[in-house]
């Protein structure tokens, strides 16, 4: 498994490479101020209790504070994971 998260722009979505064909995701829309709202995370359920959402969600808020853009967390995965990762106050808007 390669953990490296990659921006796929086309499927609005943050993604990382499991087995196989398999992906977690973390999909967002773009608001009107140019934000990445995050609105849905999937993980696999066989994936489950393997820390494969921790990591997609920290390349997620590593992408967004490299490239400058804020994040409105609509997902409540997401949302637990900044209240437990207070380190990335800077990239969440609001």
């Amino acid at each position: 498994m390669d953990h490296s998260v990659i921006d796929n722009p086309a499927e609005h979505r943050f993604q990382m490479a499991l087995d196989g064909d398999d992906i977690a995701a973390a999909y967002y829309q773009i608001d009107e101020n140019g934000n990445v709202v995050l609105t849905h995370t999937e993980v696999p359920y066989e994936y489950g209790g393997r820390g494969i959402g921790t990591r997609l969600a920290t390349g997620v808020f590593d992408q967004l504070r490299a490239s400058g853009r804020k994040a409105v967390l609509k997902c409540s995965f997401m949302a637990h994971f900044f209240a437990t990762h207070p380190q990335y106050a800077d990239v969440v808007a609001g």
